[in-house]
């Protein structure tokens, strides 16, 4: 079997064409875990006018050596203040207010005493003290949040104050997960023999395809049947965009998937890949639907669905990247267990700065330990041509927590 370079293979993927323009308007309120699908710009200055940091006195600096500087009034937060303030006058101006005007600094409450309608000062503040500038925040057209942002909680924020009722974000690309193989249950069905194994992989990609941005169809498991392989895959097209399975892409008698994907009329782009694990993912294309067929493995299944499914999910929300690739500093010796480019689950870090890997409680065995991957792990890089490595070496590392 030739296996494709894993260099090779993500180059491919890279330059296949997918439907990236579809976007659709929501409510502010409903775009949280979107993804942006144009840039947030500002339209004006904030503050717009110079504004009161604290609860305190609008004065003219100058004025502070003053023994009394007599108090015209008060100025709440929200009020179109339009009085000017001459010297030996100040204005009581509140946090969030706009500065009267000739005013340049605010001395905070706490460093006056108020007598008669007048304060002296107890304690002197700097020029420009408690008072924001105009445009503290961000200037009028500040591209403020770029498209493919995939929305959070400050992102919502900061539209907010923008006063953006709709937000434009990119459709979910619709993915169908299905995990094959007779020796698997799904959720709750009783199991009949000890040999039968309880299906995880299709909720495990579920959940991480949600989480990159997905909306999700779950297929649930299927027998060792080929023709109820194939009209399921072939009625899972007709709604979803990617179609991903796991199991039956092997060279085994019962492996079927691999034979089926060309017979409904979808082009395969590669399958095998010099990776461990999943070497024999298989990658296709109908149309514009892609079908990626991931070993049955949990741990291979959920790697290589990372590193193949996840890019097209990005590309299709208009994201620049899946997942953040960072250098890491080996914290021990790393015995490379094959000449394939390797994904191992792995601890990372964060030292001065620096990040450090090391494989506490990571089992050493086959492709079907899930377990590894709990804990904030991240998946650690050698290639090909590495081979053992020593403490201290740099490796390359994705991060599994940033989908």
């Amino acid at each position: 079997m030739s296996l494709l370079s894993y260099e090779t293979s993500q180059n491919m993927l890279d330059l296949l064409h997918v439907n990236s323009g579809r976007t659709e308007n929501v409510a502010l309120s409903a775009s949280l875990g979107r993804v942006l699908a144009q840039d947030i710009v500002a339209e004006y200055n904030d503050p717009q006018f110079p504004t009161a940091s604290m609860d305190g006195y609008a004065v003219i600096h100058s004025d502070l050596e003053s023994k009394e500087i007599t108090i015209l009034g008060d100025n709440p937060a929200g009020s179109d203040e339009k009085r000017t303030i001459n010297s030996g006058e100040c204005i009581k101006t509140f946090t969030g207010s706009k500065m009267p005007h000739g005013a340049d600094t605010l001395i905070q409450i706490e460093n006056v005493s108020v007598n008669n309608g007048k304060i002296t000062v107890d304690e002197t503040v700097p020029r420009g003290n408690a008072v924001r500038p105009v445009g503290e925040g961000y200037r009028a057209g500040d591209v403020l949040i770029k498209k493919g942002t995939k929305i959070g909680f400050a992102e919502i924020g900061v539209m907010a104050a923008l006063n953006r009722v709709m937000v434009k974000v990119a459709i979910r690309p619709r993915v169908a997960v299905i995990s094959t193989g007779s020796e698997i249950l799904d959720l709750g069905v009783n199991s009949t023999n000890p040999s039968q194994i309880r299906s995880s992989n299709n909720y495990t990609l579920a959940a991480l395809f949600e989480q990159a941005g997905a909306d999700v169809v779950q297929l649930g498991t299927i027998g060792d049947e080929r023709d109820m392989i194939m009209e399921t895959f072939q009625n899972a097209l007709l709604s979803a965009d990617i179609l991903v399975s796991t199991g039956g892409v092997s060279v085994g008698d019962y492996d079927f998937v691999k034979d089926i994907v060309p017979r409904i009329g979808a082009e395969v782009v590669y399958k095998g890949v010099a990776i461990k694990p999943g070497k024999h993912i298989m990658v296709a294309q109908r149309e514009d639907k892609f079908i990626l067929a991931l070993p049955g493995f949990a741990y291979s299944s959920t790697v290589t669905a990372i590193l193949y499914v996840l890019p097209l999910i990005s590309k299709m929300l208009g994201r620049k990247s899946a997942y953040k690739t960072v250098a890491a500093k080996l914290g021990e010796k790393f015995r490379k267990r094959s000449r394939l480019t390797e994904f191992t689950a792995c601890n990372v870090a964060v030292e001065d700065g620096e990040y450090f890997v090391n494989f506490k409680d990571k089992k050493v065995g086959s492709s079907a330990i899930l377990t590894n991957m709990l804990d904030s792990s991240a998946l650690m890089i050698t290639g090909e041509d590495d081979g053992d490595l020593e403490q201290g070496t740099y490796v390359n590392v994705i991060l599994l927590d940033n989908f």
